[in-house]
């Protein structure tokens, strides 16, 4: 495990208070019955989910290493450890009320920043803590479309835009594969970096809008089994699935749900909440296929002519604004995909970052050499069956993203901000 090193504006005690601000907000207009919600597999109760930042804080900030000392709530371990509490369990625990759960995050939370404040050398578990919140920040947010909740603030109308077609050419090469040792905080599955050699590819300039996904559907797609592998087949027919989630049509043209709304299908954005089956299912048809993560992180991190020296962002070192990006704080949704032309890699591919988190080839694996954090169930128990995804979505902090960065999901998941870009075959 590395130190980490950070600036003051991202320092742990800056990056913990914004992602606390963050929960709060997305919690904050929940009505007495949203707290709990309908009993599902893809969710967890918004008011467990709430108690379990708390928990992993204090436990990860205040606790570990020292096992005899106690919680500062009494039941704590036995409510909201996810490494202990099944799933199933989380609806009908005897969970505090919203108000005491508020309350005992703000007391550990004061706490822990005493504690940075004279222990520098907890900042590791500290930053660990923000972006583990940050990432129930962004499930809480999809929390709320799954459940068909009111939207959370700072959303805006749909933007108008055109589309982006057309492939770049990539040269292919000899690159490092995976996260560099210069201090940052980085996951156990990034680490570390190695030699891998990539033959020269074709991808897309931007990701599969709704427009052409919708080409699919029209022509049959979730209607005709060889589109499908026999995997995504018996996910679709078991999902009674005809069309992606939330999309509907009345007769006149095609709509999708919103949060607690109906809105025209917005034909420039890029295409959301597809699982990788799904996606699997339209490079078949369209003739095309899934990068591997091995060929998007070369086409986000380095440039032609100059593969030995890895960018921090498609765009280069500086961190992410509006004009890069779609991350949180942007839009609040996505945006079109001919937007963000600044943040554009070295290869001329937009929106690698921001808007979608997008499907690649691979199942998560880890690197050679890999070596298990102290967070042990962040990785390891969900290597060889998820698939990988990359470059973050409209709902990540833009702090949490780098082009090393892995996120990783069963391949039938398509309640989360999940889309895709292609390969020419």
């Amino acid at each position: 495990m590395t130190a980490v090193t950070t600036g003051n504006e991202n320092s742990s005690a800056a990056l913990l208070d914004a992602a606390r601000a963050r929960t709060l907000a997305l919690v904050s207009k929940l009505e007495a019955d949203q707290w709990l919600g309908p009993k599902l597999d893809i969710v967890n109760p918004p008011l467990w989910e709430l108690g379990h930042l708390g928990w992993f804080e204090e436990y990860w900030c205040l606790r570990q290493g020292n096992p005899d000392q106690s919680s500062l709530h009494a039941d704590a371990d036995q409510l909201y450890n996810s490494a202990q509490v099944p799933h199933a369990w989380r609806w009908s625990l005897p969970l505090p009320e919203p108000v005491a759960t508020q309350h005992y995050l703000a007391a550990v939370r004061a706490v822990v920043h005493e504690r940075i404040a004279r222990e520098p050398r907890i900042d590791y578990f500290a930053t660990l803590s923000a972006f583990h919140e940050e990432m129930h920040c962004e499930a809480l947010t999809y929390t709320r479309q799954t459940l068909g909740y009111t939207a959370p603030d700072g959303m805006t109308k749909p933007v108008a835009g055109k589309p982006w077609p057309g492939d770049v050419e990539i040269d292919g090469g000899r690159f490092h594969l995976g996260a560099i040792d210069d201090g940052r905080f980085v996951f156990d599955n990034e680490k570390w970096a190695h030699s891998v050699e990539v033959r020269p590819f074709r991808m897309a300039r931007a990701p599969v809008t709704c427009a052409q996904y919708a080409e699919f559907v029209e022509a049959g797609g979730y209607a005709t089994p060889k589109w499908w592998s026999a995997e995504g087949w018996n996910w679709r027919t078991s999902h009674d699935l005809a069309c992606p989630r939330y999309w509907q049509n009345d007769g006149t043209g095609w709509y999708r749900r919103l949060f607690d709304r109906v809105e025209p299908l917005p034909e420039h954005e890029p295409v959301i909440h597809v699982g990788w089956y799904e996606a699997e299912a339209w490079c078949r048809w369209a003739g095309r296929r899934l990068p591997t993560e091995t060929e998007w992180e070369f086409a986000a991190a380095t440039v032609p002519g100059k593969m030995d020296r890895k960018r921090h962002y498609p765009w280069g070192q500086q961190p992410a604004d509006a004009s890069t990006a779609n991350l949180f704080g942007v839009a609040g949704r996505c945006l079109p995909v001919d937007a963000c032309a600044a943040g554009d890699s070295g290869w001329g591919l937009r929106q690698m970052f921001g808007n979608v988190w997008e499907w690649t080839a691979d199942w998560f694996q880890p690197y050679p050499g890999y070596v298990r954090d102290p967070y042990a169930e962040y990785s390891e128990p969900w290597f060889g069956n998820h698939k990988v995804l990359r470059g973050g979505c409209h709902s990540t902090r833009a702090t949490l993203l780098r082009n090393t960065w892995r996120n990783f999901y069963m391949p039938g998941r398509n309640d989360v901000y999940a889309g895709f870009r292609t390969c020419a075959l």
